[in-house]
């Protein structure tokens, strides 16, 4: 079960990488024609020096002291590049298990946290969406389409009427059964080598990192709320 809930939570991260790394276009700059004579009375700086450039250090993208190594933040920053580039894979990866089903990468989520919550009885919309850690609003909508897929079957809730329980049909039950050795495959392969300490910490941190980032998401919308529509960093 932690195994499982470790994977979905590494998949949540995975779908919220949206942007993909980028280089900046550099475009190329004609050499300058100068005229072998000079403006009278002007010196000719043709064999002067150029004047070193002024050395710039950028500020710091971090303030917590465990994330420093000493003055710089350099190696916090590297493990970022690492998440963003970690997190981008396992995306495509969940879409290609997606794509082996003929389904997107959520509605292979729902359907695979479906098989493994639903019971005896079906799971319902909240208990999915809290275990494969998506908006309850967009399980809905997934759990519609793979209803009409014919991979899922809906009934009334006898302990919520106002709800309902989720459960395989028996082609769902098909498709995870002949999804589940790619799905194991490529997870061997991402976890090689990883020992179960290491596997215990980085689920320990994603935990604590998953809560963290919502105060973060919450973050950036109200330096955006403040910052205004008009407000462009680096124009001048």
């Amino acid at each position: 079960m932690i195994a499982t809930k470790f994977s979905y939570m590494l998949y949540l991260f995975a779908a919220r990488v949206k942007a993909r790394d980028s280089e900046p276009i550099v475009m190329p700059v004609s050499p300058r024609k100068h005229s072998h004579a000079t403006r009278k009375g002007a010196p000719d700086r043709r064999g002067a020096k150029p004047r070193a450039a002024a050395s710039y250090t950028p500020p710091l993208t971090t303030s917590h002291d465990a994330l420093m190594e000493g003055d710089t933040d350099a190696a916090f920053r590297r493990s970022l590049y690492l998440m963003v580039l970690a997190f981008s894979r396992l995306a495509t990866c969940r879409e290609a298990f997606g794509r082996a089903l003929g389904l997107t990468g959520s509605q292979f989520a729902v359907l695979i946290g479906t098989a493994y919550r639903q019971g005896r009885d079906g799971v319902s919309i909240r208990a999915l969406a809290d275990h494969i850690a998506l908006a309850s609003t967009h399980v809905t909508t997934e759990v519609g389409r793979l209803i009409d897929k014919g991979l899922l079957v809906k009934t009334a809730n006898p302990r919520d009427r106002r709800g309902v329980l989720v459960r395989l049909t028996r082609g769902g039950e098909a498709a995870v059964n002949d999804v589940a050795p790619f799905v194991r495959r490529v997870n061997d392969r991402l976890f090689d080598g990883v020992s179960r300490r290491e596997f215990a910490a980085v689920s320990a941190f994603l935990a604590r990192f998953a809560a963290n980032s919502e105060d973060a998401v919450q973050e950036i919308h109200r330096t955006e709320r403040q910052r205004g529509p008009s407000a462009d960093v680096g124009t001048n």
